[in-house]
């Protein structure tokens, strides 16, 4: 049925618009309204039919480029609708209308005039609505910003209540009434067509609220209105968390008392609206925050509470001046009594209602409304005005301090929750989103940790019920005992957990201090791996012990979906939150404390273990509560412990640092405050900006020659600062001097303008300055590592950009180096600045260790680098980096330099045992070694001193005895022998202060505090991934540990508030925190943060980072513009995503990209597979795709080119589904596995999981058969067309990439070849033939043709090998499980999935030596 409905939709697009055409199609009316419009109404405009029209093109080929104004309503709803769609689906929308900014202007215009028009059903409103949500989440497209500006300008203060209420607001601020003014004078010029236009934009929102609030009040009560309601509250939600659209709007909002009228409205307080009222509480929350709303600065609790008590000093004054005689009480009351609502209702309730009225308008509280509104004045809406306006409101602070991180059963079966998950775009949802800007930074870390909380519950509970379906729980009856006949080696039965220790509660708790418990798991039936898993349980990690009891069919069923209905159908009926504190055995002793017995050479399996948690002191507090009222114990029902993975688990320490930050308050640097929060000059936090940039700064070894100096600064004049005309070598001190005197005022345009003509006839100009670098030392090791990349010129601008001050942006596309941009610049501010300390952050281990495997190879002391966090022993350095490695290197270190001392004791015939310590080797140099060299200098540095002299006189001939001979050579100069001279001490005095450096870990006992020490103290350069510095920022903060720069790689895969945390691990100096520099790396044209839940990734754009926001603000970015990883011709593929992306040298005019690719005709094709058996792609269970026909033919082509000789590590197979990844991974394993002819290739992986990696060979799976799927997302589609280096095969259904609108320019370059794999025979690897050479070329026609031709290569390579005839055989038939579905192994969440698949033993490079 909806393949028939899909084509017809396919037919009418054949007919109207998807064939090429030169010329505009012509839009008909006729065709819009009965063949479009009415179609989708007649099916309720469902999602499927728009998203199969937004697939054919509807909106690029056919109603924007036909639309104009004669255009039909209907056309201009369906550009609404496509709209809408495009934003549902997270496709880029605004850039289609760029082109023709008059006409989108004229579309909004009508947009605008149809949302006010009542004569269109709701439901048509409802989509109109979330187009100008669409719009105002979008204002950083010029062309949105213009439209939307107007609808939130200070003219819409023509509606507030009364002149006098808007001259008091106008009286607030001077530049209030200059708006007020210059919006009147521009009225007051215009002509009649450009009032009308004014007036409309003055009372859109006005007539938009007015008509909300007269369906809230209005007799009908439809899902419809309900839906627009609630989509009008989110608009409003979104106006308010913005200030450039909540600095008018919240006056109005006020003005109109529209909190209180949508409190007492018969939609909300209608008991199945509970999504209505949560979205007013949102609202609520940012229409109340404490914030200026016309500067952005956020009032202290002091001066919130000044205005809280102004206005109950109002209240009083006219409740004594104009109610004397029932109002006296309230006006004589403290205010900590009347700011609570009871007790203020108590008081205002012995007013009539004309009373009520009275002293609202007194107060300029508005009390008229139009009559259109159906709104009629009672006394209880008049008291809930009163009472809301003068109640102490919560701050968010306060809220968030209210909230646990642990959750329980009614947590994660929240109402609001559950929504979340079954969220299809067609209703608002009532969380927080990360917008584009932010009121404060205070309340972009509430929405993160509100957001956070949400995901990490509902993940937490998709855990949990999968766990309980894989246990398989049964009962016999209402109060029996639970069995479990299935497993899950997550989950234990348990008895229940034994309490014992409740700590009295802390001074201002009501809440236990904590809980002791103990917990006894039975695991004498576990195999020994999954027992491993349940030892290693650590310190703080989260458990989660579950009454579970099975569903019964047969009990009452309740009306509706409800959190006790879901939780039933789960059988989840209580759950709290541990954590655990200590793992024992069963004889109470700590699993690392014990050494595992041997019996006859077997180990001893113990039977039990005893977990020592630490319970959930806030559901304890309420479960002793319930208990105490005569409920029963939910401790003694608990029957389940459940653990989660160590990576998934790590919520609770990630919440609480976010909750610690919100709560404490952390401030952001001054220089980065507006910018972080989206206002001001997006350029305010550039160096070029900043008052502290440097004048001049030291570059070492950035430049390799001058040549190299002067192609990397194109457009400056660069000039040497001494006076010889010679051209020297580096390193260059650069000193860049300005144009003109910088001016503090805002310029003229016409000042501008000339500004700019003088910039462009002016080049500036770059004095450059050398030094000549001291002396090290005579031995090889003292010799500095030196830079040899020549770094580009758009490498060179950041480089510099990222060793000032300030915030610097790179945006690295793939293969241009933006990971030797990062060492580069640690390298410069490791150098320049000797006192201050770096942090590396990246979002992978992976992506880190390769960060800072660079690092160590730069000219940078070992004992300054410090890893932290898992993933160090994957660094492929002979060093150990991690806390306790560095410790013990000091250590070490420690042994190899005292023995230094004894050496140079020996060398100064000085008795004693001097390298004994630390100590006593300083005391060595300050007796021996400091009088040694004073000596020899004071003797040498005369004038009357001759080189002989200074030959003769060296006092330590002795000690660099193994140093490269001769020392001093025999015709030196006097000058060349005093610099080796200095060598030698500056070697001498660095063991000196490495030894200076050691004596603390001479002195500390614990290991952990010499670990500690080593961070706060020591490392310059810290590194650790993001997640870590999520989980580690309180303890990091409290050890003292200050930073001054931050370089972030990966940054644009970092969700925003894991882009912020590691700028806020550590506690502010004097109020703020004393960051310099902020180096962000990363590419947000490649993917985003990865975010499962669909709720939190489109509606709330959880998904966002830091880097991208930045971008889109407009913040300068420095894009890299050469890559040097692919052919130029696959680059060709994504360059087109790249504004002047180009090729570096050695991909131009390297060997190996000059060469073909041995087999095959071409270094990239797209080859189409068609159905493999009568069928495409499959989903064996719920988003778990997979297409066996994709999946042979990778595994034929990965086989093909094993058998030519290809290397199996240079050759990577990548899907865009885990189903398909784990598909494969069967096929390779029964075709490839066990053969040594083949092995396995270096990794098979998903798209995502590949992000940041390359290889020379990649052959890439699509799978999706149907539709395109979420590979519409272009910057999926550009991570998996740029892993490649060498060669990139693709598989895939043409038809249906080629027809999608945002992946064609890349199709368009793809399918310019042969859509049929076009192999060279007579050709092994490595091929002499030039990639341009002219070959003929055998056509596979599909997957068995290849998988024929691939059979038959292979028996004649084994019979080549063996010298033996080989038998014959049939290609092996496909794989089945025992399910007897095709090659489904792996969909099985239980099993381990390991990315990393090694080549095998037996690879072909010695066999084909032939």
């Amino acid at each position: 049925m909806e393949s028939s409905y899909e084509e017809q939709w396919r037919q009418l697009a054949e007919a109207q618009w998807s064939k090429p055409s030169a010329k505009v199609r012509k839009v008909r009316p006729e065709v819009v309204k009965t063949e479009i419009w009415d179609v989708l109404e007649k099916d309720g405009f469902a999602f499927r039919s728009l998203l199969i029209l937004d697939n054919l093109q509807l909106l690029e080929k056919y109603l924007w480029p036909g639309y104009d104004e004669g255009s039909s309503n209907y056309q201009v709803l369906l550009i609404a609708l496509m709209v809408v769609v495009k934003r549902r689906e997270g496709l880029p929308v605004w850039n289609i209308f760029t082109s023709n900014a008059e006409s989108f202007s004229s579309l909004f215009r009508r947009i605008l005039f149809m949302s006010v028009d009542d004569s269109l059903p709701v439901v048509i409103q409802n989509h109109l609505i979330a187009f100008i949500i669409s719009s105002f989440q979008s204002l950083d497209s010029g062309i949105i910003r213009k439209e939307c500006a107007p609808l939130v300008s200070i003219s819409i203060w023509h509606h507030l209540a009364s002149g006098q209420a808007r001259e008091s607001k106008l009286e607030e601020h001077t530049a209030l009434r200059k708006a007020w003014r210059a919006s009147s004078k521009r009225y007051e010029a215009g002509d009649s067509i450009t009032q009308a236009r004014l007036e409309f934009e003055r009372s859109w929102l006005y007539t938009m609220i007015l008509k909300f609030v007269r369906l809230l009040y209005g007799s009908q009560d439809s899902s419809d209105i309900l839906k627009y309601c609630e989509r009008f509250v989110e608009l409003l939600t979104d106006l308010e968390s913005q200030l450039p659209t909540r600095r008018y709007v919240n006056t109005l909002l006020h003005d109109l008392n529209l909190l209180s009228l949508i409190k007492f409205s018969p939609l909300y307080n209608n008991e199945d609206n509970g999504l209505l009222r949560d979205l007013y509480s949102l609202l609520r929350h940012f229409v109340n925050f404490s914030i200026n709303d016309h500067t952005g600065a956020q009032y202290s609790r002091d001066e919130s509470n000044d205005q809280h008590c102004t206005r109950l000093a109002r209240l009083q004054r006219a409740s004594l001046k104009h109610f004397k005689s029932k109002l006296t009480i309230l006006a004589l009351s403290n205010y900590g009594a009347i700011e609570q609502r009871a007790e203020l209702e108590n008081h205002l309730s012995q007013l009539t209602e004309s009373e009520l009225v009275e002293l609202c308008s007194v107060l300029g509280y508005r009390t008229i409304y139009p009559p259109s509104t159906n709104l009629t004045l009672g006394k209880n809406l008049l008291l809930e005005i009163l009472a809301s306006s003068h109640e102490r409101q919560k701050t968010f602070q306060e809220v968030i301090r209210d909230l646990s991180i642990l959750p329980t059963e009614s947590d994660v079966y929240d109402p609001s929750l559950l929504r979340n998950e079954s969220y299809d775009g067609s209703r608002s949802l009532a969380i927080p989103k990360l917008n584009l800007q932010y009121l404060t930074v205070g309340d972009f870390l509430w929405r993160s940790f509100i957001l956070h909380r949400c995901e990490s519950f509902f993940e937490i509970r998709k855990d949990l019920e999968e766990t309980i379906k894989r246990l398989q729980p049964r009962s016999m009856g209402v109060g029996s005992v639970v069995h479990f006949d299935g497993f899950s080696k997550m989950a234990l039965p348990i008895s229940k957990p034994a309490i014992l220790e409740v700590a009295p509660p802390k001074v201002g708790s009501d809440e236990p201090a904590y809980i002791k418990a103990e917990v006894t798991l039975d695991t004498s039936q576990l195999a020994d791996h999954v027992r491993k898993e349940w030892d290693s349980l650590q310190n703080s990690d989260a458990i989660y012990l579950l009454e579970v009891r099975p569903h019964d069919d047969t009990s009452t069923i309740l009306n509706g979906h409800t959190p006790r209905d879901a939780a039933r159908q789960s059988g989840l009926t209580r759950l709290r939150t541990a954590t655990v504190l200590q793992v024992l055995d069963g004889n109470g002793r700590a699993m690392r404390d014990r050494s595992i017995a041997q019996t006859n050479g077997h180990s001893y399996r113990p039977g039990h273990r005893k977990l020592i948690v630490s319970l959930d002191a806030l559901a304890y507090k309420v479960d002793e509560d319930r208990k105490a009222k005569g409920r029963p114990d939910v401790y003694e029902s608990i029957n389940i412990i459940v653990r989660r993975k160590g990576r998934e688990n790590n919520f609770k320490r990630i919440l609480e640092s976010i909750k610690s930050l919100t709560l404490s308050a952390v401030p952001v640097p001054d220089w980065l405050q507006e910018v972080f929060l989206g206002y001001g000059n997006p350029a305010g936090a550039s160096y070029t900006q900043l008052e502290n940039r440097f004048e001049s700064l030291d570059f070492r070894d950035t430049f390799v020659d001058w040549q190299h100096l002067t192609e990397s600064l194109p457009g400056r004049t660069v000039e040497p600062e001494q006076s010889v005309n010679d051209h020297f070598g580096p390193p260059f001190i650069l000193k860049i001097l300005p144009l003109a005197q910088e001016s503090k005022a805002r310029p003229t345009k016409k000042r501008r303008r000339d500004d700019q003509e003088q910039s462009q006839s002016t080049k500036a100009v770059v004095r450059v300055s050398t030094y000549q670098p001291p002396n090290n030392g005579p031995f090889v090791a003292d010799l500095p590592r030196i830079n040899r990349t020549r770094f580009t010129p758009a490498q060179v601008d950041a480089i510099i950009s990222g060793t000032q001050p300030g915030l610097t942006v790179i945006v690295g596309p793939p293969g241009t180096g933006k990971t030797d941009v990062a060492t580069q610049i640690i390298s410069n501010i490791y150098h320049d600045f000797p006192t201050q300390r770096t942090l590396m952050i990246a979002h992978s281990n992976q992506a880190l260790n390769q960060l800072f495997q660079k690092i160590t190879n730069l000219d940078i002391d070992n004992r300054h680098l410090l890893r932290l966090g898992h993933g160090e022993e994957d660094l492929e350095t002979d060093v150990n980096y991690g806390k306790h490695g560095r410790v013990e290197s000091f250590l070490d270190n420690r042994a190899r330099f005292l023995a230094e001392v004894d050496k140079l004791a020996t060398n100064l015939a000085a008795p004693g045992a001097h390298g004994n310590s630390c100590e006593t080797a300083g005391y060595f140099k300050a007796v021996y070694i400091t009088p040694a060299w004073s000596k020899y200098w004071d003797v040498v540095d005369s004038n009357a001193s001759s080189a002989d002299e200074a030959r003769s006189l060296f006092p330590f001939y002795d000690y660099f005895q193994d140093a490269p001979q001769p020392l001093f050579p025999s015709k030196a100069s006097k000058e060349q022998i005093l610099d080796i001279a200095k060598g030698c001490e500056r070697h001498i005095e660095k063991i000196f202060t490495e030894l200076e450096d050691i004596r603390p870990f001479e002195i500390l006992r614990s290991p952990k505090d010499k670990a500690n020490y080593l961070l706060i103290k020591e490392a310059r350069i810290i590194a650790m991934t993001s997640t870590h510095a999520a989980m580690r920022r309180q303890e990091i903060a409290d050890l003292g540990f200050h930073y001054d720069n931050v370089v972030m790689e990966e940054a644009a895969q970092i969700t925003e508030i894991e882009n912020f945390i590691p700028l806020a691990l550590q506690n502010p100096r004097h109020g703020k925190l004393p960051l310099q520099r902020i180096v962000l790396c990363g590419d947000h044209l490649q993917n985003s943060p990865i975010v499962q839940n669909l709720a939190f990734r489109q509606y709330a754009n959880l998904e966002q980072s830091l880097f991208l926001r930045l971008v889109r603000l407009g913040v300068p970015v420095i894009n890299l513009d050469q890559q040097g990883r692919a052919r130029s011709s696959i680059a060709e593929l994504y360059k087109w995503r790249y504004a002047h992306l180009g090729d570096l040298p050695s991909v131009l005019n390297g060997v190996e990209f000059q060469l073909a690719n041995a087999g095959f005709r071409y270094d990239y094709q797209f080859i189409d597979v068609p159905d493999y058996k009568g069928a495409g792609e499959m989903q064996p269970s719920p988003h778990f795709i997979q297409n066996l026909g994709e999946a042979e033919y990778a595994v034929a082509i990965y086989q093909y080119m094993r058998l030519l000789g290809y290397p199996a590590s240079k050759i990577s197979i990548l899907t865009t589904y885990a189903g398909q990844r784990a598909l494969i991974r069967d096929v390779l394993g029964h075709r490839c596995g066990r053969n040594n002819l083949f092995g396995l290739p270096r990794i098979v992986t998903t798209v995502d999981k590949y992000q940041g990696e390359q290889n020379d060979y990649i052959i890439l799976s699509l799978t999706r058969t149907n539709r395109v799927g979420y590979l519409r997302d272009v910057r999926r589609l550009t991570v998996a067309l740029s892993r490649a280096r060498l060669g990139l095969y693709i598989l895939g259904r043409r038809e249906i990439f080629e027809s999608c609108y945002e992946l064609k320019e890349a199709f368009d370059r793809l399918l310019q070849r042969p859509d049929r794999l076009m192999l060279v025979t007579g050709e092994l690897f490595p091929t002499s033939r030039a990639l341009t050479d002219e070959v003929e070329a055998t056509e596979m026609t599909g997957v068995e043709h290849l998988g024929q031709y691939v059979y038959e290569m292979t028996q004649a390579k084994l019979k080549q090998l063996s010298g033996r005839p080989v038998i014959t055989q049939a290609l092996p038939d496909i794989v089945e499980d025992d399910d007897g579905e095709r090659g489904l192994i792996g969909g099985d969440d239980e099993e381990e999935e390991d990315d990393d698949l090694g080549a095998q033993p037996g690879d072909l490079e010695d066999a084909f030596d032939v």
